[in-house]
Protein backbone atom coordinates (compact mmCIF):
# COMPACT_ATOMS: atom_id res chain seq x y z
CA UNK A 1 0.00 0.00 0.00
CA UNK A 2 1.50 3.35 -0.96
CA UNK A 3 1.88 6.18 1.49
CA UNK A 4 -1.08 8.52 1.21
CA UNK A 5 -1.54 12.22 1.77
CA UNK A 6 -4.03 13.15 4.43
CA UNK A 7 -4.39 16.78 3.32
CA UNK A 8 -7.86 18.05 4.11
CA UNK A 9 -8.77 15.15 6.41
CA UNK A 10 -9.61 15.92 10.01
CA UNK A 11 -9.06 13.51 12.87
CA UNK A 12 -12.30 13.35 14.86
CA UNK A 13 -11.44 10.93 17.65
CA UNK A 14 -8.05 10.53 19.34
CA UNK A 15 -6.56 7.05 18.99
CA UNK A 16 -3.18 6.62 20.64
CA UNK A 17 -2.93 2.91 19.96
CA UNK A 18 -3.70 -0.12 22.07
CA UNK A 19 -3.26 0.08 25.83
CA UNK A 20 -0.67 -2.22 27.34
CA UNK A 21 1.05 -2.99 24.02
CA UNK A 22 4.51 -4.22 25.02
CA UNK A 23 7.09 -5.77 22.70
CA UNK A 24 9.73 -7.93 24.37
CA UNK A 25 10.14 -11.31 22.61
CA UNK A 26 12.46 -11.64 19.61
CA UNK A 27 11.05 -12.10 16.13
CA UNK A 28 13.51 -12.24 13.24
CA UNK A 29 10.92 -12.95 10.51
CA UNK A 30 10.98 -10.13 7.97
CA UNK A 31 7.42 -10.76 6.77
CA UNK A 32 5.68 -10.99 10.18
CA UNK A 33 4.08 -14.29 9.13
CA UNK A 34 5.59 -16.17 12.06
CA UNK A 35 6.91 -15.56 15.55
CA UNK A 36 5.68 -13.19 18.24
CA UNK A 37 3.92 -10.06 16.93
CA UNK A 38 2.23 -7.35 18.98
CA UNK A 39 -0.68 -5.30 17.67
CA UNK A 40 -0.09 -1.64 18.49
CA UNK A 41 -2.83 0.18 16.55
CA UNK A 42 -6.29 -0.58 15.11
CA UNK A 43 -7.66 1.61 12.32
CA UNK A 44 -11.06 3.15 12.98
CA UNK A 45 -14.24 2.47 10.98
CA UNK A 46 -13.55 5.40 8.63
CA UNK A 47 -9.77 5.03 8.58
CA UNK A 48 -7.12 6.60 10.78
CA UNK A 49 -4.11 8.89 10.82
CA UNK A 50 -0.98 7.62 12.56
CA UNK A 51 1.47 10.34 13.47
CA UNK A 52 4.26 8.42 15.17
CA UNK A 53 5.18 5.27 17.05
CA UNK A 54 7.02 5.60 20.37
CA UNK A 55 8.99 2.75 21.96
CA UNK A 56 9.34 3.55 25.67
CA UNK A 57 11.66 1.17 27.55
CA UNK A 58 10.00 -0.15 30.70
CA UNK A 59 13.31 -0.82 32.45
CA UNK A 60 16.93 -1.68 31.70
CA UNK A 61 17.03 -2.71 28.05
CA UNK A 62 19.56 -4.48 25.84
CA UNK A 63 20.18 -3.19 22.33
CA UNK A 64 17.76 -4.39 19.66
CA UNK A 65 15.80 -3.20 16.66
CA UNK A 66 12.06 -2.54 16.42
CA UNK A 67 10.14 -3.13 13.20
CA UNK A 68 6.70 -1.77 12.36
CA UNK A 69 4.36 -3.54 9.94
CA UNK A 70 1.03 -2.63 8.35
CA UNK A 71 -1.56 -5.44 8.19
CA UNK A 72 -4.70 -5.35 6.04
CA UNK A 73 -6.94 -6.56 8.88
CA UNK A 74 -6.58 -10.24 7.99
CA UNK A 75 -4.41 -13.01 9.44
CA UNK A 76 -0.82 -11.98 10.15
CA UNK A 77 0.30 -15.52 9.36
CA UNK A 78 -0.21 -14.85 5.63
CA UNK A 79 2.80 -12.85 4.43
CA UNK A 80 0.77 -11.16 1.67
CA UNK A 81 -1.41 -9.47 4.31
CA UNK A 82 1.56 -7.65 5.83
CA UNK A 83 3.75 -4.80 4.68
CA UNK A 84 7.02 -3.85 6.34
CA UNK A 85 7.02 -0.09 6.97
CA UNK A 86 10.05 0.95 8.97
CA UNK A 87 12.59 -0.08 11.58
CA UNK A 88 14.40 1.83 14.32
CA UNK A 89 17.43 1.01 16.43
CA UNK A 90 16.74 0.49 20.13
CA UNK A 91 19.90 1.36 22.09
CA UNK A 92 20.97 -0.41 25.26
CA UNK A 93 19.79 1.61 28.26
CA UNK A 94 20.12 1.27 32.02
CA UNK A 95 17.35 2.37 34.34
CA UNK A 96 18.45 5.21 36.59
CA UNK A 97 17.11 7.59 39.19
CA UNK A 98 19.02 10.53 37.72
CA UNK A 99 18.45 10.22 33.97
CA UNK A 100 15.41 9.45 31.83
CA UNK A 101 15.25 6.44 29.55
CA UNK A 102 15.24 7.56 25.91
CA UNK A 103 12.12 6.57 23.90
CA UNK A 104 13.09 5.85 20.27
CA UNK A 105 10.41 7.28 17.99
CA UNK A 106 9.41 6.65 14.38
CA UNK A 107 7.49 9.29 12.43
CA UNK A 108 4.86 7.65 10.20
CA UNK A 109 2.54 10.58 9.43
CA UNK A 110 0.32 8.39 7.28
CA UNK A 111 -3.31 7.49 6.78
CA UNK A 112 -4.38 3.88 7.04
CA UNK A 113 -7.65 2.38 5.78
CA UNK A 114 -10.49 1.29 8.03
CA UNK A 115 -9.73 -1.85 10.07
CA UNK A 116 -6.07 -1.98 9.02
CA UNK A 117 -3.69 -2.62 11.90
CA UNK A 118 -0.13 -1.79 12.90
CA UNK A 119 2.08 -4.40 14.53
CA UNK A 120 5.53 -4.20 16.09
CA UNK A 121 8.28 -6.74 16.70
CA UNK A 122 11.77 -6.62 18.18
CA UNK A 123 14.81 -8.34 16.70
CA UNK A 124 16.22 -9.66 19.99
CA UNK A 125 14.50 -10.43 23.26
CA UNK A 126 14.46 -7.45 25.63
CA UNK A 127 13.58 -8.67 29.13
CA UNK A 128 12.05 -5.39 30.34
CA UNK A 129 10.28 -4.79 27.03
CA UNK A 130 9.15 -1.60 25.33
CA UNK A 131 5.72 -0.05 25.87
CA UNK A 132 4.51 1.04 22.44
CA UNK A 133 2.11 3.92 21.76
CA UNK A 134 1.01 6.09 18.85
CA UNK A 135 0.55 9.59 20.33
CA UNK A 136 -0.95 12.31 18.17
CA UNK A 137 -2.91 9.76 16.15
CA UNK A 138 -6.64 9.49 15.62
CA UNK A 139 -9.63 8.19 13.69
CA UNK A 140 -11.43 10.02 10.87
Amino acid sequence: MPWTSDAGLVVKTPNNGLLNAVVATANTARDMASGTVVQIFQGGSAGSYVDRVVFQPTGTATASVARVFLNNGSATTTAGNNEFLVEVSLPAQTISEIAALFPPTVLLQMSIPASYRLYAVVGTTVAAGYAVSCPGSGDY
